[in-house]
């Protein structure tokens, strides 16, 4: 399991870097003003680091529970995407309509899309972070945590 620290350091260097790319492509690609993006990705990005703690702590526990180990797959880093960003989804939907302005459908669409980069951008992080800092279980499972 991972330590407090190291889910801290995992949490805020996901959401700078999320930041910094998911800034100019939300402006760009849904017509939004640059302030009203960045205020969209930052709101976004503190929700979704407290819940990038909390669900990956439980996912983590969860894993351990039913597999003996924390190491994932491939098809489970894709759950693991792909429930992550739902959760956030339903977190995030009302407030974005509210800034916004806009109605409940119109920011599922705008949340939609996001996701959709985050999902990806998830996987990607998410494999990249297991192998620059592996846990030791993992070697004893031969999973590597990369798998």
């Amino acid at each position: 399991m991972r330590t407090p620290a190291d889910r801290l350091r995992h949490a805020i260097s996901f959401e700078i870097t999320g930041i910094i790319v998911a800034t100019p492509l939300a402006a760009l690609f849904f017509h939004l003003p640059g302030e009203s993006s960045a205020v969209i990705v930052v709101v976004s990005a503190s929700v979704a680091m407290v819940w990038n703690y909390l669900y990956n702590w439980g996912f983590d526990r969860l894993m351990q529970r039913l597999r003996g180990t924390t190491a994932k797959t491939p098809s489970l880093r894709v759950l693991h995407a792909i429930l992550f960003e739902g959760g956030l989804l339903v977190l995030m939907l009302p407030l974005v309509a509210w800034y916004l302005g806009i109605s409940l459908w119109a920011a599922l669409l705008l949340d939609l899309a996001l996701a959709g980069f985050y999902v990806v951008y998830a996987f990607v992080f998410n494999w990249a972070y297991d192998r620059l800092f592996p846990l030791p279980e993992w070697q004893a499972h031969g999973a590597g945590g990369s798998g």
